[in-house]
């Protein structure tokens, strides 16, 4: 075998790259596992530099990834600034995380993760995720459309794009946030049906309304089998940013109490707090902060949960 060869593959690829020699033949089979399409090119092109005539395979395993559903009864409970801020919290945690805009009618991810404006590439008709200054790259429904654009679809086209949206070249993620949209209609069935979430994360709101939608989600995950990571509580308190009084405008501990009576996991409060409002609209979660209390420790269980499964 031509050590020459070897050793300009191997310092374009290191040990991805197998160099075999059949006589004259000289071929590389190039593992890709975990790298993204992009890379995946750019490494097979550089290979072929380095190796020119010599036949390459690309070869790659199916990444595991565990898909995580985040989702409510009812809209205006806070889910989408709970799923940007658990995502990046499980990433600051260690874990390859990617974010998924599954709120087909009502994007905000872009917003939330300060990409607004940016578009996916995609390669052979898959879209690759677009990057955030935060580390988890994203592709949302926001991104395809004008901002102000209805997306008055039916089902089977919000289905549809759900599909697109999950299966972006996600290279090496562990682990997908799925901000669902609320209810339990068409795009939670398919999403349940096609893809098995490993999990779902509740939110609602400490008020009874909110509960009884809270407990409709819970019910639909129950029926398919998808175990609850627990319930978390949002808008739980606000606290005057003059006196310093706390009152509870939604009430306090319903959540918490439901969980208990549901006998699944309390991951936590999150209160109602303009500074959450305003970085989040600033596209950054709090989550983004070493001095973050609040999202770490539900990022923390979440992440337990995982390595535990």
């Amino acid at each position: 075998m031509d050590k020459q060869v070897t050793a300009a593959v191997a310092a374009v690829a290191g040990t991805r790259a197998t160099v075999r020699a059949d006589g004259d033949r000289i071929g590389v089979v190039l593992d890709a596992t975990g790298l993204s399409a992009p890379e995946r090119d750019a490494m097979e092109a550089a290979v072929k530099m380095a190796a020119p005539g010599a036949r390459v395979i690309v070869t790659a395993e199916r990444q595991a990834r565990a898909l995580i559903a985040v989702a409510s009864g009812k809209g205006g409970v806070g889910k989408s600034t709970l799923a940007a801020n658990l995502a990046i919290g499980l990433a600051r945690a260690g874990r390859r995380v990617g974010l998924v805009d599954a709120d087909i009618y009502g994007p905000s991810q872009p917003r939330l993760m300060k990409v607004e404006g940016t578009r996916p590439d995609a390669i052979e008709k898959q879209l690759i995720p677009v990057a955030t200054p935060h580390g988890v790259p994203i592709l949302s429904m926001g991104q395809l459309v004008a901002p102000d654009q209805a997306i008055a679809w039916r089902g089977p086209m919000a289905a549809g794009a759900l599909g697109q949206l999950v299966e972006g070249a996600w290279g090496a993620a562990d682990t997908l946030i799925l901000d669902l949209p609320p209810g339990t209609g068409d795009v939670q069935l398919t999403m349940i049906q096609k893809y098995r979430p490993a999990g779902a994360v509740i939110v609602s709101t400490p008020q009874d309304l909110a509960l009884i939608d809270a407990r409709r989600a819970i019910d639909l995950f129950a029926k398919a089998g998808i175990p609850i990571i627990g319930l978390v509580e949002n808008m739980a308190g606000y606290a005057c940013p003059h006196c310093g009084t706390v009152s509870d405008p939604f009430g306090r501990g319903g959540a918490e109490a439901a969980a208990a009576e549901l006998n699944i996991p309390f991951l936590g409060r999150v209160p109602l707090d303009i500074a959450i409002r305003t970085a989040s609209d600033a596209g950054e979660p709090p989550a983004a902060r070493d001095d973050d209390r609040i999202f770490a420790p539900i990022a923390a269980q979440v992440a337990g949960w995982l390595q535990d499964r």
